[in-house]
């Protein structure tokens, strides 16, 4: 299963090692990344795979969620199914 993990703020040291970490504690695998920084805003985008998860999916949303509060970033994780469904152009 595979899920897509979108991170937008003003940009800040650590922001990429902060998310890394949270996955990698919880088993999650990061298979493709790419971010960039657009004048002073920080964003990545992460396909990961969760086969090997040791959390449910609403805990990684809620700890994913939180980090972003606290290091003031937009932290979203979606199942890849769902994020394809909204961003279909048809």
């Amino acid at each position: 299963m595979k899920a897509v993990v979108t991170v937008i703020g003003k940009d800040t040291i650590g922001i990429i090692s902060k998310v890394s970490t949270i996955l990698a504690e919880n088993h999650v695998n990061i298979l493709d990344i790419s971010q960039t920084i657009l004048q002073d805003y920080f964003t990545m985008i992460m396909i990961v795979d969760l086969s090997k998860m040791t959390e449910n999916f609403k805990t990684m949303k809620e700890k994913l969620e939180s980090l972003g509060e606290e290091i003031g970033m937009s932290i979203k994780i979606q199942h890849e199914d769902i994020f394809d469904s909204m961003h279909k152009i048809s």
